[in-house]
This record gives C-alpha cells, structure tokens and sequence, in this order.
C-alpha cells in the first residue's frame, strides 16, 4: 500500500513540529528543510488545523504547533483522516466477468484493516524518536542559515 503525497507531508508537517515543541515553525521553514512545495503545504496545514492537529497563527510572526501532545495523536488516525475510505481496487465500478467467483476484494479490505490496525498501535510520541531530535535540531538550524 502507498500513502498519497498529500498523507506523507502530513506525517512530516506533524513530526517536524514536534521535534520543536517550544516555538511556532513557519511554512517556509517546513517546506525549505523537505523541499517540498509552499502550495502543497499550505493544504496540507490548512486540514492538519481543521482536523485540530495544529495550531496556525497568521501574520509576520505567525507559523504552526501542535495543538495536542504528540501522545494524543494517533498515527492511524491520521492515516485514515488523509486517505479516505478507497478501495485498494475498483471492482465495484468495472464489468468484471470473475468477481462472481473472486475473493480477492475481501482479502484487500481486510489487508487494509490490519494496515490500519498496525498504525493505529502507535502515537506521534512513538515515532518521533527523542534521542535522535537534537543532531536534527542542528541540521535544521545549519540549513536554515544558509
């Protein structure tokens, strides 16, 4: 299975912004360190704040944080939140001669449920890992300098 761009730069936004839980990270700052488009970025925000992931504040001095602790977002959740309910294959739409007699849709919805259930094992908390934030706290601020 692959998650869509639009699920991995969510999964990105929210661990960046833990890994500084004491400021407010920009866009720009975001979108420089993964080299990722502003525009794309912007939505990506725009529903991780909708959905109450993220805190914005506008304005000259404005940027992100996470409005809940990284051990109150569930990485499953997420997932689910970003992707949707699609199918992993259309068999419903097309006029196939077989699905009388194929099981494979059912093998797929329940590869996709274990998918889920595997993820949803896990926080943010869980996959940022600590000990490893402060040498990329230093990449960011070399990067961002430059």
């Amino acid at each position: 299975m692959q998650l869509s761009r639009f699920t991995d730069y969510a999964a990105r936004v929210l661990i960046y912004a833990a890994m500084f839980p004491d400021r407010l990270v920009t866009l720009h700052e975001i979108a420089e360190f993964y080299d990722i488009s502003l525009a794309h970025l912007r939505k990506v925000v725009h529903k991780l704040g909708k959905l109450g992931y993220l805190k914005t504040y506008r304005g000259k001095h404005g940027g992100v944080r996470l409005q809940r602790l990284p051990a109150e977002i569930n990485i499953g959740q997420v997932v689910r939140e970003f992707e949707g309910h699609q199918h992993m294959i259309d068999c419903v739409g097309l006029q196939c001669v077989v699905l009388p007699a194929c099981g494979l849709p059912g093998v797929l919805k329940r590869a996709r449920q274990a998918f889920y259930a595997e993820l949803e094992k896990y926080t943010l908390a869980d996959v940022v890992i600590n000990e490893r934030v402060p040498g990329v706290i230093e990449a960011v601020s070399l990067r961002l300098k430059n």
